[in-house]
């Protein structure tokens, strides 16, 4: 599987053979055998170049249209390697050397670093193509903007790039001295908070802002706790119905005990020192703006164990898990309050945080950005908080909680063994806690890791939503027992492996192919080539449909629930709700591939067309 930098169809600057001159051409095939680009100038000329005689369009600096080169003439023939005079060539009385701009010239360049005529070129598309930059249209033509305004001052970032103004074709030379001079420029520029790049990733920011923006926050951080509690309620009701919502509401005094709070803090910080354990290999996350990787030890699966001789060493002794499930809604208002202080501390922190360590989903604004995470990765020394609150406490919690349940239920309905459907959502639900921590380096690559801050969406799902309502199952069979036959019981768990099949392969195969695509056992995989380096598989699970883990997911959550029987819809919120999740991020994987693949992402939706559900969806 040779590997090759740019995908057909892009739009990228070509060099004239013979010369040193670049133009703007369209990929239209790659020779894996020979390494050429088989490329198409603007004028229908067709070349074969090599690699390294194409280039990005972000590349090249933009000039004064007074020095831009014309596009290529028309010459006859395709496919040719002629080594004659570029076309297009001004006199030599109109082109600057560099060796005409060494002292007088240096202030002239400085200014236009920093303020460029713009000339508007009507960009003519190639056949039938749209011409794109990276896979997104191009939106400025000649008539887009009068002569009067056809000089302007901006600061040149990669951004600019988008504005399909005339590019100056410069010696090498005089464009090495402007990088240097650029580097020595944009320093001071970019620093400034009110500096032009800062307002204009602010504003491209509150365009794309998610979960309703600014409103849809505020609803969200406010509504969930509620409907949590009213879940819980309901649950424990002897018999739920919408015609009982809302549930008689216990006094505020009733749900607070300090005792209740401590216990969930010590549980909190004895898996923080189960984190801390030089125990576990240590790996590096994906690259940072900056370049930097990040240092992560994968420990989760040994926390479990450590946790697990713990609870059970606590059982041996006497220790009664009873406690969580006689004091489960004070257990989760303390977890709110927790979650709450946390999110508090990450915000402020924040505020002193470097520009390049903020989150790409961070807006300026303080509502928003307390609820998606101001800072991407806040980090106590070594410390990661995010990666930590990811798989620890809320997810191996989750287990305990579980087991609290049995043992509950056994005492209660005054069981000597548990109840088969206790049993299924017990195993099945350890099963997938289990399998997290094991490929704890999947998270790694995950949209909360990589894309999302840390702030109360991540602490209040990892920390109150985990564990207080994936729990939930379990904690409806405690208070309504449902007995289930061994052939339903088969065919719920045969739902399960199906689900986890689909789920473990599907993931098994992505994270392969991230971490070796040349390895010979994919050699069968088809790809798509993209213009950010990947590639993308449009065969095996992948080409089956867009999310096969997702799917997979999906089916595990609803075999979860089958044990609890169909008396009420209560134990299948969780299926409702993750639905509802995964199409949501789903949606967010869409555009964010979109923005970063262009084209190539719509040739892959073009060969795999359904998103999450085969022929539905």
């Amino acid at each position: 599987m040779p590997s090759r930098k740019f995908a057909d169809g892009e739009v990228v600057r070509g060099r004239w053979p013979g010369s040193s001159l670049y133009y703007e051409v369209e990929i239209l095939s790659h020779d894996s055998s020979s390494q050429l680009y088989t490329v198409k100038y603007k004028d229908g000329t067709e070349l074969e170049l090599r690699e390294n005689d194409i280039k990005p369009l972000t590349s090249f600096r933009q000039r004064k249209s007074g020095s831009t080169s014309s596009s290529p003439s028309r010459r006859r023939g395709s496919r040719s390697r002629s080594r004659s005079r570029s076309p297009g060539r001004p006199p030599k009385s109109s082109r600057r050397s560099a060796s005409a701009s060494q002292q007088a010239d240096i202030k002239e360049m400085r200014k236009e670093v920093l303020e460029v005529k713009l000339t508007p070129l009507v960009l003519q598309p190639f056949g039938n193509s749209v011409n794109r930059y990276n896979g997104e249209p191009e939106h400025r033509e000649r008539n887009d903007l009068p002569r009067k305004n056809a000089q302007e001052k901006f600061h040149l970032s990669e951004e600019s790039s988008y504005i399909s103004a005339q590019y100056g074709l410069r010696p090498r030379r005089e464009e090495m001295k402007l990088k240097e001079l650029d580097s020595k420029e944009e320093k001071p520029v970019t620093k400034g908070p009110t500096s032009l790049r800062t307002f204009e990733m602010a504003a491209t920011q509150k365009k794309d802002l998610e979960f309703g923006g600014v409103p849809g926050a505020c609803l969200i951080m406010l509504g969930l706790p509620a409907f949590l509690f009213l879940l819980l309620l309901m649950c424990r009701q002897r018999e739920p119905s919408l015609l009982n919502f809302p549930p008689p509401l216990p006094a505020l005094y009733g749900l607070w005990e300090t005792r209740a709070f401590g216990v969930y803090v010590l549980w909190f910080f004895v898996q923080a020192l189960f984190y801390l354990l030089p125990i576990g290999k240590v790996v590096e996350g994906t690259p940072l703006t900056d370049g930097r990787r990040l240092k992560y030890r994968l420990n989760g699966f040994y926390a479990f164990i450590l946790t697990s001789a713990v609870v059970g060493a606590a059982l041996f002794w006497g220790v009664e898990l009873y406690y969580v499930y006689r004091h489960f809604l004070q257990l989760a208002l303390a977890a709110i309050v927790f979650s709450v202080v946390l999110s508090v501390y990450l915000y402020v922190r924040a505020l002193r945080a470097p520009q390049d360590e903020l989150s790409p989903a961070s807006s300026g604004n303080a509502i928003y950005d307390f609820f998606i995470g101001h800072e991407l990765n806040p980090r106590i020394g070594t410390f990661d908080l995010k990666y930590f609150c990811e798989l620890r406490p809320g997810l191996i919690g989750w287990v305990v909680i579980n087991l609290a349940m049995l043992l509950a239920e056994m005492k209660l309905q005054n069981r000597a063994t548990p109840s088969l459907a206790m049993i299924l959502v017990n195993s099945f639900q350890l099963l997938y806690v289990v399998d997290a921590l094991w490929n704890e380096e999947a998270v790694l690559t995950t949209m909360d890791i990589i894309h999302d801050g840390f702030g109360f969406m991540l602490a209040f799902g990892d920390l109150v939503w985990v564990p207080f309502i994936y729990s939930f199952q379990a904690f409806y069979l405690v208070h309504h027992p449902n007995e289930v036959s061994w052939p339903v019981a088969s065919l719920i768990i045969a739902l399960k492996l199906c689900g986890y099949i689909i789920f473990r392969c599907s993931n098994i195969q992505k994270n392969a192919f991230r971490k070796n695509p040349a390895d010979p056992k994919l050699a069968h995989l088809k790809t798509i080539h993209t213009s950010a380096g990947k590639s993308l598989l449009v065969s095996g699970w992948w080409g089956f449909v867009r999310h096969p883990n997702y799917l997979g997911d999906l089916i595990m959550a609803l075999a979860w629930s089958l044990p609890c029987g169909f008396n009420h819809i209560l134990p299948y919120f969780y299926v409702i709700y993750f639905a509802v999740l995964l199409v949501h991020r789903e949606a967010r994987d869409e555009r964010q591939c979109r923005r970063k693949y262009g084209l190539a992402w719509d040739k892959y939706c073009r060969r795999v067309p359904y998103r999450l559900l085969p022929y539905v969806y």
